[in-house]
């Protein structure tokens, strides 16, 4: 086959999802409550259409036939998260057995249909009882989760080799402590820093543990979703904006756990303003030492921004947003469903700074895609003509391999997401899968994207 873009040998083909949205079973076989349960049961009326976590897309029990389902559509690798508090009900003590023979069953399940598990280890799902000891604002939950991620080295590193300690690890800390879209619905720059540092020191002692465990061709990384800040103009208020921006919602967490280090300017910041987060001594040796093998790298819209047009109150809520303004470039393309711009040549950016700037480390697309509401209009002969799914995809694709041709070091990539899942307080609002869920029946139907994605990663190409 003749193909124009043909990527590297051994390219990562697949997709990515996380516990609390494909597994449902979340009352079933020990598991305990994490706090989008909780929150659910206290508020459902924050979730789309008033549907929970509690069903979700039932992978749980259905995780065989889904399984053989990837593979059917050319995934060669997966993602997906394990539930802290499924395997560890309330955070610490005992393991679940119940939960320790559902992930064995699931990793076995896709080493025999010759799909490399990825394992992440946090994606948003902090147990209940431990959000409610201050979740990341308490240094002790940072040392219950280095005891979590030892007991998952040591129950499932036989057969994973590609580990991750957090997905986009800033999403708690816009969501639940700045913006109000996550439980526990905070609004406190100087709480947010905290929480960030701690998640950061949890990382680490994650990655350090690792270590110890020499799991034989074994990575660890991060997931991170990487947002380039583009500034309206070169004007040097402009360009100031844009750079302080990326350094709170890139650097912070990108800094620290490929070079070991807060950057200078970020910490300058926060020490004028007085919210420097508490930290110790020994933490910096720590975060020096234990950088990260590879970058998963996630990436959906970009973020457009300006100086200041008016000067913050200094009697409001002190937020990220006293040092910029949004700016919404006039012609961008849009996702109308998402209110998300839709800009492909993000994508280069974000892998030519990794390699201009972060030792060009070994990465890969670890979630891009579309979300659609009411996909069931693109109904057609019985499947759904996601057209613009495959022309997102394909569109980001050129532009990956134009990053790979000038020699960014990019292993793969994963489409968000496998199946429709939930999606937190948007719920089944949107849809982002290749293969659609029927609601009702959990019927698994797939859509022309997955017959697409299937021949780009057979042929490696298109």
């Amino acid at each position: 086959m003749n193909l124009q873009y043909e990527f590297p040998e051994g390219f990562w083909w697949g997709s990515a999802t996380s516990a609390t949205q494909i597994e449902g079973a979340a009352k079933e076989e020990g598991k305990g409550q994490n706090i989008w349960d909780y929150w659910y049961s206290i508020e459902p009326n924050r979730f789309f259409n008033n549907i929970g976590p509690e069903t979700t897309s039932d992978f749980y029990h259905q995780y065989k036939k889904d399984i053989k389902l990837m593979r059917k559509i050319g995934h060669n690798s997966f993602r997906f998260s394990i539930s802290w508090s499924r395997l560890i009900p309330g955070g610490r003590g005992k393991v679940n057995s119940k939960a320790v023979a559902f992930y064995n069953n699931v990793i076995d399940q896709l080493l025999e249909n010759n799909i490399e598990p990825f394992v992440n280890l946090f994606h948003f799902d902090m147990p209940l009882e431990l959000q409610n000891e201050g979740g990341w604002e308490n240094r002790e939950v940072v040392e219950a989760y280095a005891v979590y991620a030892r007991e998952c080295f040591r129950l499932f590193g036989d057969r994973v080799k590609k580990w991750f300690t957090f997905n986009e690890p800033i999403v708690p800390v816009e969501g639940g402590y700045l913006y109000d879209f996550h439980y526990p619905n905070v609004v406190d720059f100087k709480r947010a820093v905290q929480v960030a540092y701690h998640t950061i020191l949890a990382h680490v002692k994650a990655v350090e543990s690792f270590r110890h465990f020499h799991i034989k061709n074994g990575k660890i990384g991060i997931i991170l979703n990487l947002t380039p800040s583009y500034s309206r103009s070169q004007n040097p208020a402009d360009l100031e904006a844009a750079n302080i921006t990326d350094l709170f919602f890139n650097r912070s967490f990108l800094d620290p756990v490929v070079l070991g280090n807060y950057p200078k300017e970020l910490v300058h910041i926060l020490q004028k303003y007085g919210i420097l987060p508490i930290t110790q001594k020994e933490d910096f040796e720590l975060i020096k030492n234990n950088t990260i093998d590879f970058l998963g790298v996630n990436y959906y819209q970009p973020r457009r921004v300006k100086a200041k047009e008016n000067l913050p109150n200094p009697y409001g809520v002190f937020m990220p947003e006293w040092f910029f303004d949004n700016y919404e470039m006039p012609g961008r393309k849009m996702n109308p469903y998402r209110g998300w711009e839709i800009y492909e040549k993000g994508i280069y950016d974000i892998m030519i700074n990794l390699k201009k700037n972060y030792r060009n480390i070994e990465s890969f697309v670890s979630e891009n895609g579309l979300g659609v509401e009411s996909e069931e209009k693109f109904l057609k002969d019985g499947y759904i003509q996601d057209d613009y799914r495959i022309e997102f995809i394909k569109e980001h694709l050129k532009w990956l391999y134009k990053a790979i041709e000038e020699g960014c070091n990019v292993k793969g990539y994963h489409l968000w997401t496998f199946m429709d899942n939930w999606s937190w307080t948007n719920a089944y609002k949107n849809r982002y899968g290749l293969i659609a869920i029927d609601l009702n029946t959990k019927k698994r139907t797939p859509k022309k994207s997955a017959y697409w994605f299937k021949d780009v990663a057979t042929y490696n190409g298109f």
